[in-house]
């Protein structure tokens, strides 16, 4: 009897505390939207932002009460508009593809080390140090923040630099905000023009760094016909919107800093 009388009044208490827990799970009960649910259902589960809103519940929020268009799921691509599109009981928006360029072309062949680092070994710790241990500040540190980010497995560090795979990238932007030197960005998937690099320097300073940073010769500006190129800091930057991907930039470019994206094999 000793025995049993703690165990019963052990039991009543555990008794009374799940009928307590089911009431109160009924009385302040959030009541749910199935239809947002049924959106949700379909999205890839990134929570990536790359929609623009707060990750997926956010997206299928804006599907469902604010009328966001059903092609803004990047990870997705046009499976998933469709998918969308079946459950709201409209057109599916058309998804335009884009994935992400690292903007450096700075790898172990064409600059050195500045010094010896053996601190943490991640692009954000390492550029705390007078902007890594790359000559160049604004280049790539190699340490793959970006890589260790990606979802997707989509990027790899060869000889020192950060390369993505554009068949395996599906324009999360993850790595965009993994990389502390801003040097990822999201491009179109079409034939178009990009600089990779997002060097600051003067020329001179520049070619003494780096042998494919940009110089700032303005030979590609001069060289494009639709005002797609200009120089900014010193920096060519190439405008996708105006870019027909002629490849007259990339022809032109002594630094071969500029490439053409998404070009067939006999244009680099």
């Amino acid at each position: 009897m000793d025995i049993l009388l703690p165990i019963l009044i052990i039991a009543a208490i555990g008794l009374l505390a799940g009928v307590l827990l089911a009431v109160a799970a009924h009385v302040f009960a959030v009541p749910t939207d199935e239809k947002v649910d049924a959106v949700r259902a379909v999205l890839p589960g990134a929570n990536c932002g790359a929609c623009g809103y707060s990750g997926c519940d956010g997206y299928a929020k804006a599907l469902v009460h604010e009328g966001a268009s059903t092609g803004l799921c990047a990870p997705g691509g046009e499976t998933v508009a469709a998918e969308i599109a079946g459950v709201m009981g409209v057109k599916a928006d058309k998804v335009e593809r884009s994935v992400a360029l690292v903007r450096c072309g700075g790898n172990h062949q064409h600059t050195q080390s500045k010094m010896i680092y053996s601190g943490a070994p991640t692009c954000r710790a390492a550029n705390q140090l007078f902007a890594g241990p790359q000559q160049c500040a604004y280049g790539c540190l190699g340490f793959g923040d970006c890589a260790a980010a990606c979802p997707f497995d989509a990027i790899r560090v060869c000889d020192g630099l950060a390369v993505v795979i554009p068949a395996l990238c599906k324009g999360c932007k993850t790595c965009v905000a993994a990389c502390p030197k801003g040097l990822i960005a999201m491009v179109p998937v079409r034939e178009a023009a990009a600089v990779r690099c997002q060097n600051k320097d003067k020329g001179g300073q520049t070619r003494k760094i780096c042998s494919a940073g940009c110089i700032g010769c303005m030979r590609c500006v001069k060289a494009c016909e639709f005002g797609a190129v200009m120089v900014q800091d010193f920096c060519a930057q190439v405008d996708p919107a105006k870019c027909t991907g002629c490849g007259k930039c990339v022809a032109e470019c002594p630094q071969d800093c500029i490439s053409l994206l998404f070009a067939p094999k006999s244009v680099r």
